[in-house]
């Protein structure tokens, strides 16, 4: 069976890798736009501060690795540019010669990820101006670094607040403009106030409600021009979200988007090709529909069920609930399910429960607060979301919560769960516990 792996990051060497322990004789060829193979994406703005020393330490595995252990025919700087389903063939060009290439399939699986989304400006091809999704940008930009004082951040998203936490911490000024009225809009006002109120403590220049339209400068990067002012500054980094890579991919079903529509296995609308990871759909169990929630975490599990169907098993990915979490300085900032826009969208009718909840038992030494926000439907009583800014704790209760979301338990039933005591880690009532407590009833 020859099969063709479009993509050589999380999706794709995860796919790969179970297709080389579950079919030996599978010939596996790996097409891959770059040079490196299987990083960790999610660290590098860690980069930036030095608690990442080099890029280098995200490599999992390089390229010759895979070629000499794993028998993978794994090519560097092949860019796809065509697929041929009737023929199955894919073509493309090396990124260094030019010259043209071309693989047959018996299976073929698009793991492409996605490209950070880069708006229409103005004078975008001053030097200074980066994005960081690849670790050849990173490299970039850290040639640059140390030559700035000042650097404006585009985008208050996950990226952007880790960006803008970084580059602080490495001893910069730092800039935040967003075009939005709150910062990490996907969570809800009461908890966005306390992100933004960290930002202005920590000496960042926050500027909302500004939408950026170019820059000034001869050579490099001088200035930010926004539709009310101009900003001087020595670098700029732009993160703005991300876009799926699918434009080759003609005649296939998407999302809006641009995402390759799949199914529970992995496979595309067209017959033997399959899709995974940051180019694909992500089925989200508390919409019951095709989503994108583009993340390191999803992109590893559907590589690892498209590689074991290509490989003869029937497996399918069971969906997500859409859970995250970000530190912004001393803060955690961690969510799954749906927020109060989402499930407005989807007419769900919900009741929200905000508290303060602690984070250990209330009289052991360093209680830290934690903001929480839980939504509930109010007919069937099943959770829909949590969110929940604080100092520490966020990630247990966050896993928690996520585990009951894709089992589709009811708020009441949170009083049930079995979960850890002892006062340096909790309460006796667990924070998730705390609104079921106070506002449940039990039937």
């Amino acid at each position: 069976m020859k099969v063709v792996i479009i993509g050589g990051d999380a999706a794709g060497m995860s796919a790969a890798m179970e297709i080389v322990r579950s079919n030996k004789s599978a010939q596996i060829v790996v097409l891959e736009k770059g040079d490196v193979y299987s990083y960790g994406q999610c660290g590098l703005p860690y980069v930036i501060n030095g608690k990442i020393p080099h890029t280098d330490e995200l490599i999992a595995r390089d390229v010759e690795e895979f070629r000499s252990k794993y028998g993978i025919d794994a090519r560097i700087f092949h860019e796809v540019t065509a697929i041929d389903v009737k023929l199955k063939k894919v073509s493309g060009f090396d990124v260094n010669s030019n010259e043209p290439f071309e693989f047959e399939y018996d299976k073929l699986l698009i793991a492409t990820g996605a490209a950070p989304t880069i708006p229409k400006l103005e004078n975008a091809g001053l030097q200074g101006i980066h994005t960081i999704k690849t670790i050849p940008q990173m490299n970039e930009l850290m040639e640059q670094l140390p030559n700035v004082k000042h650097v404006t951040v585009i985008g208050a998203g996950y990226i952007g607040l880790e960006i803008v936490e970084t580059v602080r911490e490495r001893g910069l000024d730092v800039r935040l403009i967003h075009r939005g009225s709150r910062l990490m809009s996907i969570l809800d006002p009461e908890l966005t106030q306390i992100i933004y109120e960290k930002a202005l403590a920590q000496g960042v220049e926050v500027l909302l409600n500004e939408e950026t339209i170019g820059f000034e400068g001869t050579e490099f990067v001088e200035a930010l021009r926004t539709k009310t002012g101009t900003y001087p500054t020595e670098l700029v980094i732009i993160a703005t979200g991300v876009r799926p890579n699918t434009q080759f991919a003609q005649g296939f079903a998407k999302l809006e988007n641009g995402a390759l529509i799949v199914n529970e296995k992995m496979e595309t609308s067209i017959a033997d090709v399959y899709a995974a990871g940051d180019c694909a759909s992500h089925y989200n169990r508390i919409k019951q529909q095709d989503d994108y929630l583009p993340l390191g975490t999803t992109a590893n599990k559907q590589g690892r069920i498209a590689g074991l169907n290509i490989a003869g098993f029937n497996q399918k990915f069971r969906g997500i609930v859409g859970t995250s979490i970000l530190k912004f300085f001393d803060l955690q900032i961690g969510m799954t399910g749906l927020n109060n826009e989402a499930a407005d969208n989807l007419n769900e009718l919900v009741e929200a429960y905000v508290m303060e909840v602690n984070d250990i038992a209330g009289y052991y030494p360093n209680v830290r607060p934690m903001k929480l926000r839980m939504l509930v439907e109010q007919q069937s009583r099943k959770l829909v979301g949590l969110q929940i800014v604080g100092k520490h704790g966020v990630d247990k209760r966050i896993d928690v919560f996520a585990t009951a979301l894709y089992n589709e338990m009811t708020f009441e039933e949170l009083l049930d769960l079995d979960l850890a005591y002892a006062p340096p880690f909790s309460g006796v009532w667990d924070a998730v516990m705390q609104a079921p407590k106070r506002y449940g009833k039990k039937e």
